[in-house]
């Protein structure tokens, strides 16, 4: 039985074939960070999103209220810093 000779295989190809599987390899790492880095903006994204939608049901409830001394109450001390004569006020500077 004769034996078939081995084909030899070009080293060009395998040096071909290796570079392709690098630039994927390192193409798939780069889009893993973006894929990460987009899943983090989404989780603020949501963060911020509810935090919003808190404030418009917060802003609604005033709204719908009988009394319209709630929604000046919080005016006066949201925008013009007043506040009751028997309330203490602490400031945070530490800037967290």
């Amino acid at each position: 039985m004769k034996r078939k000779p081995k084909r030899k295989k070009s080293i060009f190809l395998r040096i071909f074939i290796l570079g392709v599987c690098a630039y994927f390899l390192v193409t798939l790492g780069g889009l893993l960070g973006k894929l990460n880095e987009s899943k983090a903006k989404l989780q603020e994204l949501k963060l911020e999103y509810e935090q919003k939608e808190n404030t418009i049901a917060e802003l609604k409830a005033l709204l719908n209220a009988e009394d319209d001394s709630k929604i000046i109450e919080k005016a006066a001390r949201e925008r013009l810093g007043y506040i009751y004569s028997n309330e203490q006020v602490f400031i945070d500077i530490s800037g967290s």
